[in-house]
């Protein structure tokens, strides 16, 4: 393989693996300072045990991804050198900020958070885990604004001197209609997931204590936090579903080939059906395609808002890109990964709606219940959110190829670079392979450590909480553990 190939690999295994943590950790944050809110306002001490509970899970979850997360940086400027040098000056403006304003907001408040619970005062402490919060969401809004930039090139010119494309308006970049989209459809999948997490973890230890015989935990401890799960899972997949569709609408003006591509339609039609199950060759070319399962001009109403709109194929993109953009390049991303991909990040959220329909079933009129079904509906569902969101980030990657920078279609003349353009000159096939095999190796130590840290903590339970009083000087430190 030529070290294009691999250095795509590369990027994707890491970046696709960085992103697991990713929104737990942005929805999990607002979800533990809620916890610590209620407890603040109500004085009751299960709401505290919740917030040290959950509290312990964000904190794991949240030193992996800052530790994955931090390749993503090198492989711009290495594997990728080509596509930095041309776009680093609008691209590295949003990350700058992101790592100068937004990270350092969050982590500094979360030292102040995990070191401060016996020695600030109980408002400011509460204030800490709620810039926390503000900062992961920061966080993710300057890094879905570069990202946008890539899908909808805005405030810059190319510069034919230099071969490079320049800003000129940082406040197009930061109100891009592509990231206005993206960022509320990340944020609401992110509080799905941490939902989801929530309300499973909950639901299992609701179960467990209950078969114990424990009904008093299990009622007072575990069913309001199964409940804030629910209503996060509740909200957050409305939330979802309406800025999909606002998504969708804008990626068939922005990028008609990426709709195409995700229907597999290869011929432009009016009323496009979208397909449920669809068989043929979907490697390499659009040669014998056959759509089994449909629901009649559901595509047109997911483009267009309209059951009779016509859509272009691939087929008809494909000559138009080659006239535009020139000849000798396959525009079509690959078929079978955007295909599955966008129907297995919109089917996986079966997981989170099954938890929310066992929820409200075994929970009903104040129910506690020990059915080993419930906890097993819980344990299943768990997975689920993170699977989908992996999908649809691979799905808005994939289906942007062969583009590293796609064109503006209404302007910003020469501002785009294909992939292959992108890769670094410098950097030869073995390096890459090298590094590649390297990060895999370290990243599946990460994991199965991230796995046993989090299932261990969880098994725990929520701790044992007293009225605390603020440390005597000079008086013994408490061991840490993870934060308390």
């Amino acid at each position: 393989m030529e070290a294009l190939e691999i250095a795509r690999w590369q990027f994707g295994i890491t970046t696709v693996y960085h992103f697991i943590f990713v929104p737990l950790t942005i929805g999990l944050a607002p979800l533990v300072a809620i916890m610590q809110t209620v407890w603040h306002v109500t004085g009751n001490e299960n709401w505290l045990r919740l917030t040290k509970f959950f509290g312990k899970l964000m904190l794991i979850n949240f030193a992996i991804g800052v530790v994955t997360g931090i390749v993503q940086e090198f492989q711009f400027g290495m594997n990728w050198s080509e596509y930095s040098r041309f776009v680093g000056d609008v691209f590295g403006a949003p990350l700058a900020v992101e790592g100068l304003a937004a990270f350092f907001i969050e982590s500094t408040f979360l030292g102040l958070w995990i070191f401060g619970w016996d020695r600030l005062p109980k408002r400011i402490h509460l204030l800490t885990i709620w810039l926390v919060a503000l900062g992961v969401n920061m966080s993710a809004y300057f890094i879905l604004a570069a990202n946008s930039f890539m899908q909808h090139p805005v405030g810059a010119t190319f510069n034919p001197e230099t071969g490079r494309a320049e800003m000129t308006d940082f406040g197009a970049i930061l109100t891009n209609n592509t990231l206005l989209w993206a960022f509320p459809h990340t944020i609401t999948a992110a509080f799905l997931t941490a939902g989801t997490f929530v309300a499973g973890i909950a639901a299992w230890w609701l179960v467990r204590t209950a078969r114990k015989g424990d009904e008093a935990t299990a009622r007072n401890l575990w069913r309001p936090a199964v409940g804030l799960g629910l209503i996060t899972i509740l909200v957050s997949g409305v939330g979802v579903s309406l800025t999909g569709d606002g998504q969708a609408k804008l990626m068939f003006e922005q990028q008609p080939m990426k709709m195409a591509a995700a229907e597999a339609l290869c011929e432009g039609e009016e009323g496009a059906a979208f397909s449920i199950l669809t068989i043929g060759d979907l490697t390499d070319s659009c040669e014998g395609v056959r759509h089994v399962l449909k629901i009649p001009g559901g595509t047109s109403f997911l483009a267009a808002g309209n059951f009779t709109a016509y859509l272009p194929g691939i087929t008809e993109l494909q000559a138009e890109y080659e006239e535009k953009f020139g000849e000798g390049v396959d525009y079509s991303p690959n078929l079978a990964v955007t295909y599955w991909s966008f129907r297995l990040m919109i089917g996986l959220g079966i997981g989170s709606a099954a938890l929310a329909l066992g929820a409200l079933w075994y929970l009903r009129r104040g129910r506690i219940t020990d059915s080993i079904w419930f906890k097993r509906i819980a344990l299943a569902a768990l997975p689920t959110p993170f699977i989908a969101i992996s999908f649809g980030w691979i799905f808005t990657e994939m289906g942007r190829q062969p583009w590293v920078v796609a064109p503006n279609p209404t302007g910003v003349d020469m501002v785009r670079m294909l992939v292959a353009d992108g890769v670094s000159t410098a950097v030869p096939a073995w390096q890459v392979v090298v590094s590649l095999v390297s990060f895999t190796l370290v990243y599946t130590a990460l994991g199965i450590v991230w796995f046993m840290l989090m299932k261990r903590y969880t098994r725990v339970g929520a701790p044992e909480v007293h009225p605390e009083e603020p440390a005597e000087p000079g008086a013994e430190e408490k061991p840490l553990s993870f934060a308390y």
